[in-house]
């Protein structure tokens, strides 16, 4: 009978209908006072009447005629569960019951899958698909271990995997027939996954194999009594609040019961999932590999690794378990800045500066126990702790130097990210000390142990600190390291004096340096001392060691961090030459680095932007991190005015003795002064000089027209030379200098006008002694800058005639060399 016609009834069948929606409705209302099976049939009726219904639609869909044949299928399945009539009853027979699992069962019976195939991928010696499955496997048991516990069924099947590899690895080396190429990867691939992956479950494993059907009846007895409990929570009724209360106030007192009763010797910490993570001197090593193995991984938190490490450090009671704690902690402290852009925090580094003093103490308390890069990382520290015997040391992996190269990239790290100028610059940089302190302690344990390389390194790094301090600063650092240190510690390296000379600690560094096979260190070993030797004005040892190393033709190929020192070096022997008076030689020197025009670059104190975006920002960011902390930096006024001052020194009096000839501009010194000079005369209004490059162009414009005495009072008159030490010694040497290039550019202006000069005359114009006068006028003649000769008889200067040409002459000249060159050029086409 169709939908349609039992919804068009007699009143009789629509009331008997509304009845059994009303009973309906008042079965679900009153589900929990009948039974559960009672429940389960009811609505196992209703949805197999549901079922039926729909089927006898469609099976007479085609005669049905009338407006039931318009309604929606919604609307008939929604009628349908109304209508219980004997075609229904019929359709209950025919279809099976839905059954509905659970999550968790879900989950087993894919881990029960899993396993299985794993079995039989055994049965055949498939690693390939063994690797696979454990991976499948691996991660089911992740994701479910955060919601329930690790089944039994897993701990079994990774043990007898464990069992069977080690079995089949045996069988292996015994066997003649090796296994195919890709079974034996992946068998050396799985390997390390299954040992590594059954350490986290070692204590379950070692259950399992002591008693396998012990343990498989215990996990189901457990299986069976969760299910009780789950059952008897659904039937339980709903806790009142205060019980709740009471509950939790009971399960408080039970824990800090359990606090209180537990070893002080131990910490309780609660990790990832809320579980417990017994601290305790015996499972320190363990600890210590399971944050070994989360180091890189994502999510991991590094903050609660170094706490754990921390109490660790108060667990431990040897002094192999102390050390290991320490190596392991300071690195973890250093994996907190993951940034390049950013630095280690301050408290952070204080922390693990503090920690590699702690570990050197160690160390140098216990001198059997070494720790070095050379020696073996051992696997089973829980088994036998390693201890000295008969003698012998104990090494310990890992390296003291590496880590004390860190600190000090993240102290450089810091002062290049805070501002120069406010306190906590000044501030940050006080710690310089420590780390100094540090660096020699760590050289003097690498020099007693013979550790010729964290040696070297230790050495560069404390040569690097030094090389761009004055002799005094040096000095006082020196004194304060050794104050601190303990005073059997002795170097035989740099042995410490107290009248000790800073050059000859810079001396006795770079002497060790230059043993080394490292060519870097000896490189930079070479730079420091040449810059040392410059900013105390040694010029002259600075030159020597310079040329020596022939650097010149070999620095392109070194690293940028060298060449960017190899740029320092050079300015600072510039400088130096200047400071000695040696006006040729400072130019030459500093026009290789301020002739460019990239100075701040060339000298990492800054970036240089870009016209139409020619550096991308990685780009940038690499050179950012190239730049040298602030303390560090050669002032660049003071650079750029001693370039222009000794180019002016030198340009003025060459400019004159080119006079009008042809080539004149093309015979150049210093292009940038050039440049700067042309620019200040066409200026149709020039004001008083501002800045310093207004004070030397007005003062070379003043030179080049012999007001010598103007010149010298605009160079005294700039400010820059106040940062220079012995300032007025400076200003008279520039003084002098002014005078001696004043009188070349009066002779080569005005020699053609002159027959014979009195010297007498000439020293006067010039405010210098006749002796003088007289030895500059010699030295130009005998290097044929003037075509004169000297009358000792009458004490002047006799020029002789025809020698110089006009400008007309030199035009013409130049006409005729320039059209014999367009005949040769016709000619031979």
């Amino acid at each position: 009978m169709s939908r349609f016609f039992a919804g068009g009834s007699s009143d009789s069948d629509t009331s008997s209908s509304d009845e059994e929606l009303y009973s309906d409705s008042e079965e679900d209302q009153s589900g929990q006072d009948q039974s559960d099976n009672d429940s389960e049939d009811d609505d196992d009726e209703d949805d197999d009447s549901d079922m039926g219904s729909d089927d006898d639609d469609s099976d007479s869909g085609d005669e049905e005629e009338g407006p039931g044949r318009f309604l929606k299928a919604g609307a008939k399945a929604g009628a349908s569960r109304f209508l219980r009539g004997e075609e229904s009853e019929e359709s209950d027979e025919d279809d099976s019951k839905r059954v509905v699992k659970s999550a968790k069962d879900k989950r087993l019976e894919e881990i029960d899958s899993i396993i299985r195939t794993i079995e039989n991928a055994k049965k055949i010696n498939d690693w390939v698909l063994i690797s696979n499955e454990f991976d499948k496997l691996n991660k089911i048991i992740s994701k479910g271990n955060q919601q329930t516990d690790t089944p039994r069924m897993y701990i079994k099947a990774i043990a007898d995997l464990e069992d069977f590899m080690a079995d089949t690895i045996k069988t292996e080396k015994e066997s003649k027939k090796k296994m195919n190429a890709t079974n034996a990867r992946a068998l050396n691939s799985i390997k390390q996954r299954i040992r590594k992956n059954n350490r986290t479950f070692e204590d379950q494993i070692a259950k399992y194999r002591a008693d396998p059907e012990g343990f498989e009846q215990e996990g189901e007895a457990a299986a069976d009594a969760a299910a009780a409990a789950a059952a008897a929570a659904a039937a339980a009724p709903k806790m009142r609040k205060g019980a709740e209360f009471e509950a939790a106030a009971a399960m408080a007192a039970v824990r800090q019961a359990n606090a209180e009763t537990a070893d002080e010797g131990e910490f309780s910490t609660i990790g990832r999932g809320g579980r417990t993570i017994a601290i305790t001197a015996e499972s320190i090593f363990k600890q210590l590999r399971s944050i070994l193995e989360a180091r890189g991984k994502k999510n991991t938190d590094r903050t609660e690794q170094i706490r754990n490490m921390e109490k660790m450090m108060d667990v431990a009671d040897t002094v192999y378990q102390r050390i290991r704690v320490l190596l392991v902690l300071i690195s973890t402290r250093f994996d907190l800045t993951t940034s390049t852009a950013s630095y280690m925090p301050i408290p952070q580094w204080k922390s693990a500066q503090e920690e590699i003093s702690k570990l050197l103490e160690i160390l140098e308390a216990n001198p059997l126990y070494i720790v070095t890069e050379a020696a073996e990382d051992v696997e089973d520290e829980d088994e036998a702790e390693p201890t000295p015997k008969d003698g012998e040391p104990v090494k310990i992996f890992g390296s003291i130097a590496s880590l004390v190269e860190r600190l000090d990239d993240e102290l450089t790290r810091s002062l290049q990210n805070i501002d120069p100028h406010t306190p906590e610059y000044i501030e940050r940089l006080k710690e310089e000390s420590l780390l100094y302190t540090t660096i020699v302690r760590t050289q003097l344990y690498s020099e007693r142990n013979g550790l010729e390389s964290s040696t070297s390194r230790v050495l560069i790094r404390r040569l690097e600190m030094l090389y761009y301090k004055p002799e005094q600063l040096i000095t006082a650092i020196e004194q304060t390291a050794w104050t601190s240190l303990p005073s059997e510690l002795k170097s035989e390296i740099t042995p410490y004096t107290a009248d000790e000379n800073a050059s000859d600690l810079i001396h006795s560094i770079c002497a060790a340096l230059y043993k080394q096979d490292n060519r870097l260190y000896r490189t930079r070993a070479m730079l420091c001392q040449v810059y040392h030797h410059a900013l105390h004005n040694r010029y002259f040892h600075a030159r020597d060691l310079l040329l020596m190393s022939h650097l010149q033709a070999t620095i392109h190929t070194a690293d940028i961090l060298t060449q960017i020192l190899y740029n320092r070096t050079l300015v600072q022997v510039g400088l130096c030459a200047f400071r000695e008076g040696m006006i040729p030689e400072a130019q030459q020197a500093l026009q290789e680095i301020s002739g460019t025009g990239r100075v701040k670059e060339l000298l990492a104190q800054g970036v240089q932007m870009q016209r139409y975006g020619q550096t991308s920002p990685e780009q940038e960011r690499i050179e950012r991190q190239r730049q040298i902390p602030f303390h560090q930096h050669i002032n660049l006024e003071l650079l750029e005015c001693v370039y222009l001052t000794s180019s002016m020194l030198l340009e003025i009096p060459f400019m004159a003795q080119c006079g009008s000839a042809p080539d004149a501009k093309k015979r150049v010194i210093s292009k940038p002064f050039r440049r700067m000079l042309d620019y200040h005369e066409r200026q149709v209004f020039t004001g008083p000089p501002e800045n310093t490059r207004d004070h030397i162009m007005q003062a070379s414009k003043a030179l080049a027209t012999g007001d010598w005495a103007r010149a010298r009072e605009l160079i005294r008159a700039i400010k820059i030379w106040e940062l220079m030490p012995e300032t007025e010694s400076i200003k008279d040497m520039l003084s002098e200098k002014i005078q001696e290039e004043g009188l070349r550019t009066y002779l080569f202006t005005y020699a053609p006008f002159y027959e014979t000069l009195s010297i007498a005359n000439l020293a006067g114009m010039f405010d210098i002694s006749e002796r003088k006068a007289t030895a500059l006028v010699s030295k130009m003649i005998s290097n044929n800058e003037v075509a004169a000769a000297l009358d000792q008889k009458t004490n002047a200067i006799v020029f002789t005639a025809g020698v110089e040409y006009s400008r007309l002459q030199n035009l013409a000249l130049a006409l005729s060399d320039k059209a014999v060159q367009l005949l040769d050029s016709v000619k031979y086409r």
